[in-house]
């Protein structure tokens, strides 16, 4: 395919221009989402303003913390270190329960935490010890009890070795449900590599490679080769779940266009610690290259632009809604594929998301990105970043495309 870009759009593969972009991504909440009584505001309208003060979602406060972590050690600010202390502080004080687990959603009001939603789910602990290593990263050593907390803690609750894969839900005694699926664990994967990163203890590294393999490898091939994301208890294909149910924004139904590119990242920055520990993994391009290509040849909108929601086991698009995740999730699998292949044509894909996002997405005024359009690129609402949306994936996006072009 042809790139889209033209102009007046900017040279989006630019390290100075991703730059930029993590700025005046960071512009729009840094004046606006640190609640000083503790934590951070999780609710924001397109204009930044606050819609909701009290509460408080576990993955926006973990992302947070990562936003944070990641801007001190890439701009060195002051305030983004201490933002990212305080957010930390908020997880452990607030969000930690006595049974050791982190509730899912709480009411902050007058410096106390009510728990709305206790439920221990393993995604939620997977952004827990994602924001635990990226502050150790930026050097708040208070961060490593916390995380090998969360490690042992997921190892003893979710992890099968059977299956070599996590379970999803446990109640507050830790009686884990029936549902199995693959999103908890591709955050686990990416958690844990980034637990790698920060402590170099070879345990996450190779918890992360048996996920990728479990998800991509064994799971893919019970679904003609893609990632299915819904599963029963001995971990079969539950084609069912969710199907009628859009309102699950964790457990969608079908293909998910934005996953399939995900593990395409997630894959090669995998491969790329396996390289510095001296191993070989064959399969990770090729799969790769397989999960990102189907998700552009299912996915790509090619009447009104962009990456649509998800498809059906039989090809059609089954939610065509575009998702900002989505978009930018598969910008940076394109841009880390074109710089491990060489081909030109996954930077003519980076291109073309990127042109649409620029036109759609980014919010020029304001800063940061909306967070769902209809399929005719039409906004719904004017909720910007409800609870889960940070901004961490296109933040993330763009520092995931900075580092595979330094390398």
């Amino acid at each position: 395919m042809e790139p889209t870009t033209s102009l007046h759009m900017p040279d989006f593969r630019s390290p100075d221009f991703l730059t930029d972009h993590i700025l005046h991504t960071l512009a729009f909440y840094e004046t606006r989402n640190l609640d000083a009584t503790g934590g951070f505001f999780h609710f924001f309208r397109d204009d930044g303003t606050v819609y909701d003060r009290r509460t408080r979602h576990l993955v926006s406060s973990t992302r947070f913390v990562f936003n944070h972590a990641t801007a001190y050690r890439r701009f060195g600010k002051p305030a983004d270190l201490a933002a990212a202390r305080h957010g930390l502080a908020f997880i452990e004080h607030a969000h930690r329960q006595q049974d050791g687990g982190y509730a899912w959603q709480l009411d902050w009001h007058e410096q106390r935490a009510t728990v709305q939603d206790a439920t221990n789910r393993c995604y939620g602990l997977d952004f827990v010890l994602l924001a635990q290593a990226h502050a150790l990263m930026a050097g708040i050593e208070e961060a490593y009890p916390g995380l090998d907390h969360t490690w042992r803690l997921m190892d003893a609750h979710f992890w099968e070795p059977r299956h070599q894969l996590y379970a999803d839900e446990a109640t507050t005694d830790w009686r884990v449900g029936a549902y199995r699926g693959q999103n908890a664990n591709m955050h686990a994967c990416e958690a844990l590599m980034a637990a790698f990163e920060a402590t170099q203890e070879a345990r996450y590294l190779e918890r992360a490679l048996a996920v990728a393999e479990s998800v991509t490898g064994r799971l893919a091939s019970l679904a003609d080769g893609l990632v299915w994301e819904h599963y029963r208890e001995d971990w079969s294909v539950d084609w069912d779940y969710n199907r009628s149910n859009k309102t699950d924004i964790f457990k969608p139904w079908g293909f998910q266009t934005g996953h399939l590119s995900e593990w395409a990242k997630l894959l090669l920055q995998l491969e790329g610690h396996l390289a510095t520990e001296d191993r070989e993994a064959g399969w990770i391009v090729p799969r790769a290259r397989h999960f990102f290509d189907t998700a552009m040849f299912r996915g790509w909108d090619a009447d009104n632009g962009g990456l649509v929601y998800g498809f059906g086991p039989d090809g059609k698009v089954c939610d065509g809604d575009k998702y900002f995740w989505v978009q930018a999730e598969s910008f940076a699998a394109a841009a880390l594929l074109a710089v491990r292949t060489g081909e030109t044509g996954y930077w003519d894909w980076y291109d073309s998301i990127w042109a649409y996002s620029w036109e759609h997405f980014v919010d020029h005024r304001h800063g940061a990105w909306y967070r769902i359009l209809t399929p005719t690129n039409g906004k719904i609402g004017d909720e910007k970043s409800p609870a889960g949306k940070t901004d961490y994936h296109t933040m993330g996006a763009c520092y995931d495309v900075l580092r595979a072009l330094r390398a």
